[in-house]
């Protein structure tokens, strides 16, 4: 990688998979005696660091001209990997309700779809604050969730995944408008 940002991205994808094993196998990266209050603030550390890494690929990208090909390719993908690793580890750990995950899922992947759809016409649509708030409040939700020690983790998720539900109808009305 010739780029610090694409660097950046790689290191979200490998601390992407990184959490779903160190959430199902800690065991595997911890000695036995460690207390699972500590289990929960690694993991908390692991997905705010890998979330850290997507401000600032975007933002060293964006301010000093290093946007490249892959980055346009691999940072969604990686942030779609951050937040499915997440939630797919906290379903399984039995700390995320499961409809709620469903729903924030699925809005992924169908916007991807659209995307996609979009992209093949020669179109794009632009990125509203929506997106930006949606991701927030999933990084937010699943911060507090793996912490596990903070209270709000449940009406966090679920205001995450009401803006996310939210922010899909939105990009699926902007779709049908650019469609017209």
């Amino acid at each position: 990688m010739k780029n610090l940002p694409n660097t950046l991205t790689l290191c979200r994808i490998f601390l992407a998979i990184f959490l779903l094993l160190f959430l199902l196998h800690s065991d595997l990266f911890l000695p036995h005696w460690v207390d699972s209050s500590w289990v929960n603030f690694f993991a908390c550390i692991i997905f705010c660091i890998a979330s850290l890494t997507d401000f600032f690929d975007g933002y060293i990208a964006r301010n000093y001209n290093l946007k490249s090909i892959f980055g346009e390719v691999f940072d969604p993908l990686a942030d779609k990997m951050l937040i499915l690793s997440a939630f797919i580890g906290l379903l399984l750990i039995e700390r995320a309700n499961p409809w709620a995950v469903f729903i924030i899922l699925s809005r992924e992947f169908f916007i991807t779809g659209l995307r996609v759809v979009v992209a093949s016409s020669g179109q794009s649509i632009a990125a509203s604050n929506l997106g930006k708030y949606k991701t927030g409040a999933q990084i937010a939700a699943i911060a507090f969730l793996l912490a596990d020690f903070f209270p709000g983790g449940t009406f966090l998720l679920w205001l995450a995944t009401f803006i996310t539900f939210y922010s899909g109808i939105d990009y699926s009305i902007k779709y049908y408008k650019s469609m017209k």
